[in-house]
């Protein structure tokens, strides 16, 4: 198969979808491998480097997207490479289409096959499924939530000028985070270890328990219901928005209304921002403009924090992202899909037609069932 991995063109995106390692890893399995030139440049791989690796350097994307048969990526494609997607291509990447409807409409209309990361399925621990794909910048954006929500705090930066850890004689800051997945666990783990008041909040008793046990007395959990949620955030310095419902639009769980009740220059991390975000006052933000004010509240909405950390986001993305990318190349999408029902739950978009249900029961489409397009 020939495989294609263009620069990522959006603000700030230093990540690349095929590190070097995996290029040669693909040209093992016998596969042929374009690199855009400067694609690596954001994580210290040269040209030169694809080129040891086996990979062929194309000048612009247009090849890639002309010729290849997969083009892996990191980020959803943006409106100039959406328009260069042909019928018969497969697409691997993150798309979040849920609350992108413009991407999703130009990917049906382009009548790419795409495989979406973060809706590929694994199976966890006690027969809860898992989102492989998806963990790894989990754990990135949980750990740099509290570094942006610090940062976001420092009163040249437009918050209460407080110290999450606090110092001798003085409170620590509060810490409220919302949803106790992975975003949530690790967002906990970096806050309870700079010496934060840490509270998480989630509505699944038993993640709560498994919380609880993990971090005892260093991070106090609580039920989320609104009534909670609205205290909570009303006492917090720092809120951190870890929800996620796989392949669909956030729930608005932060109000408006619960803005007026924080004290001014509190900060607002809005991690679910990709998925249209949890706070109903967020709206997308850029590593060059990472933060907004509405009401007096911050609000850090970057909607690819682990791009800021390339090198390190790279690396864990292509770990996870690499062997279902092989298993596509040698067998061929369909066989590959229909051989791994969690590969399989990845499919968003096939043919002109949608096949994820929270995607097309969001937009308003008719769904194809997987199992429909993989007899086709």
């Amino acid at each position: 198969m020939l495989i294609g991995c263009p620069r990522e063109i959006k603000n700030q995106e230093y990540r690349v979808g095929l590190t070097p390692e995996s290029a040669r890893e693909l040209q093992r399995h016998g596969h042929e491998v374009w690199i855009e030139t400067g694609a690596g440049i954001g994580i210290g791989a040269s040209d030169a480097d694809y080129q040891a690796a086996g990979a062929g350097i194309v000048d612009e994307p247009g090849p890639i997207f002309a010729e290849c048969e997969m083009v892996v990526k990191v980020k959803e494609p943006q409106p100039e490479e959406r328009a260069m997607l042909r019928e018969g291509q497969i697409l691997y990447a993150y798309l979040h289409l849920a609350p992108d409807p413009q991407q999703t409409a130009d990917l049906v209309k382009s009548g790419v096959t795409a495989i979406a990361y973060e809706t590929v399925t694994g199976p966890g621990l006690n027969g809860v499924t898992m989102l492989p794909l998806l963990k790894p910048m989990s754990q990135v954006a949980g750990r740099m939530s509290i570094q942006a929500g610090a940062t976001a705090l420092e009163k040249a930066h437009g918050g209460r000028g407080i110290l999450l850890g606090g110092v001798p004689g003085v409170m620590p800051g509060r810490v409220v985070v919302i949803g106790g997945g992975v975003v949530g666990f690790y967002a906990a783990q970096m806050a309870v270890g700079l010496g934060a008041d840490v509270t998480i909040m989630d509505n699944n008793p038993e993640q709560l328990e498994r919380l609880g046990i993990h971090f005892e007395s260093r991070a106090k959990t609580r039920f989320s219901n609104p009534e909670n949620l609205a205290e909570m955030v009303s006492q917090a310095d720092l809120v951190i928005g870890a929800v996620l419902i796989p392949g669909a639009a956030a729930p608005k769980l932060v109000t408006r209304d619960m803005l007026g009740t924080m004290n001014p220059g509190s900060v607002l991390v809005d991690v679910a921002i990709d998925q249209g975000g949890c706070f109903e006052t967020s709206h997308p933000t850029t590593h060059d403009h990472p933060t907004f004010v509405m009401d007096g509240i911050v609000h850090y909405c970057v909607a690819n924090m682990p791009g800021a950390v390339a090198r390190t986001s790279t690396y864990a993305l292509n770990n996870v992202t690499l062997p279902p990318a092989l298993k596509i190349a040698d067998l061929g999408w369909k066989e590959a899909l229909r051989a791994d029902p969690h590969l399989a739950a990845g499919l968003n978009v096939h043919a002109g037609r949608v096949t994820y249900p929270a995607v097309a029961k969001e937009l308003g489409y008719e769904l194809l069932p997987v199992a429909e397009a993989l007899a086709a």
